[in-house]
């Protein structure tokens, strides 16, 4: 099977006219030096941290995976498209020669190089379905699309085909997975946290719905973690008391019972696990009104209150906002 890659053409798809002229496609990082110089992809890693010490972990990874898989894994007759955002227009190509590195060929920022034979023709991003325009869109660098390797032929196949019509089912099931994989990743995130911090995260929840909280210091905490009051004094009920607890295995049924039989007695019940639940603590929850929150459902309502909380509880997860079609 052809294998299919997407580069991108710079930081502002300014590489595309000495990409077309000189028939090459190039990417950068030069601090890391010549990739082929490294045995292994960890090797390359300890110079990443040492060159890229100020930059995120995550970041430098990432720049890693992509140097060494456009260095190792990109070969001949491979395809190559980019994308030009000006022109909206995909530029599509063969490999010709692979990676070798040359800061005198292109552009001396981007000297990790291979050459590609690229085509005359160009391809209109809107002749492509949804799935394969929001799969292309991905940030990285490099990355496979072998999957719309089909598609992407058979449209500059047919130059005056009809384009792709627009599919509003389509795009909606395409938000949908976006919103779902957004929640996932902002799952682990939370679950990365330790149980101060989560105590901490679920008390910020809680005062931006307009509750004064009370959060149970380090140690002993009588099976309250959490107090929410409606007035400052705790006088004025609705009264909440939490337990949070926040590990893999799921909470139980005499937990449950700690709850209900910590002070003050006559307080609403609130239960976080972000293990979730056993049959038998929903049981005992349902029989004595106590509400269950499990990670997921926590997740949702961070997201829904997230913009009301205190900074010092959204530090504990700093979220950027994301807008998509309606």
């Amino acid at each position: 099977m052809t294998k299919w890659w997407m580069i991108r053409a710079g930081d502002n798809n300014e590489l595309i006219p000495i990409w077309k002229e000189k028939g090459l496609a190039s990417i950068g990082w030069p601090q890391l030096g010549n990739p082929k110089q490294y045995s292994s992809k960890e090797e390359m890693k300890t110079k990443a941290d040492a060159v890229f010490s100020e930059e995120k972990p995550q970041s430098r990874n990432s720049w890693v995976n992509q140097v060494w898989r456009f260095s190792r894994d990109i070969q001949t007759n491979d395809k190559v498209i980019s994308y030009s955002k000006e022109k909206r227009e995909y530029m599509v190509g063969t490999v010709l020669e692979s990676h070798f590195y040359d800061d005198s060929v292109g552009d001396p920022n981007y000297p990790n190089t291979i050459r590609v034979k690229w085509e005359n023709e160009f391809l209109d991003r809107d002749r492509l379905s949804q799935s394969a325009k929001n799969s292309l869109g991905s940030v990285l660098t490099v990355f496979r699309v072998d999957q719309w390797g089909a598609e992407i032929e058979k449209l500059m196949a047919n130059p005056d085909s009809t384009p792709l019509e627009f599919d509003d089912e389509e795009e909606e099931v395409v938000v949908e997975d976006l919103v779902s994989k957004a929640l996932v990743m902002i799952e682990d995130k939370v679950d990365k946290l330790d149980p101060w911090q989560m105590q901490e995260l679920v008390g910020g929840l809680l005062q931006a719905m307009k509750y004064n909280v009370r959060i149970s210091p380090k140690g002993p905490d009588g099976g309250v973690d959490v107090l929410a009051f409606k007035d400052a004094f705790g006088f004025e009920k609705p009264i909440i008391k939490v337990q949070v607890k926040h590990r893999k295995s799921s909470a139980s049924a005499p937990e449950i019972q700690q709850l209900l039989g910590a002070n003050p007695i006559d307080a609403n019940s609130l239960f976080v696990s972000t293990g979730g639940f056993t049959s038998h603590a929903e049981a005992v929850a349902k029989h004595n009104s106590v509400r269950l929150v499990d990670l997921e459902e926590l997740v949702r309502l961070v997201v829904e209150w997230y913009e009301k909380m205190p900074n010092d509880k959204r530090a504990l997860l700093p979220l950027q906002r994301f807008y998509v079609p309606e």
